[in-house]
């Protein structure tokens, strides 16, 4: 699915890492509140995709095509806390919180 996003505010690195970083830290909060780990690299990796995820939010870049079948083995739950991070930047498609529900999977495997 193409989002048909148009940019809604200044794309500028700054402006892209500013949002970024507002959202790493309200995902810093989730984590907390559900008792979510993520180690180093993860946290490194989960910090690249909220970039890229600010990124296309602001210039309206479209996310390419994502199979929902891929993601089939994600919990519910992690759906759902996922769909909450995206909900934050309030114009990203679906398959945003597809993606990002990995990064939040992985981290919940680290409890185990």
């Amino acid at each position: 699915m193409r989002s048909e996003a148009v940019p809604l505010k200044q794309s500028t690195p700054e402006a892209i890492q500013a949002l970024a970083d507002n959202v790493m830290k309200q995902i810093a909060a989730i984590y907390t509140a559900h008792h979510i780990e993520a180690n180093a690299v993860q946290q490194q990796m989960l910090a690249s995709h909220v970039r890229a995820m600010a990124a296309r939010s602001l210039t309206g870049e479209a996310l390419p095509d994502v199979e929902a079948e891929l993601f089939e083995d994600i919990s519910p739950e992690t759906m759902a806390l996922a769909q909450q991070v995206v909900d934050l930047f309030g114009n990203l498609p679906k398959e945003e919180a597809w993606l990002l529900s990995v990064h939040i999977e992985v981290a919940k495997s680290n409890e185990a």
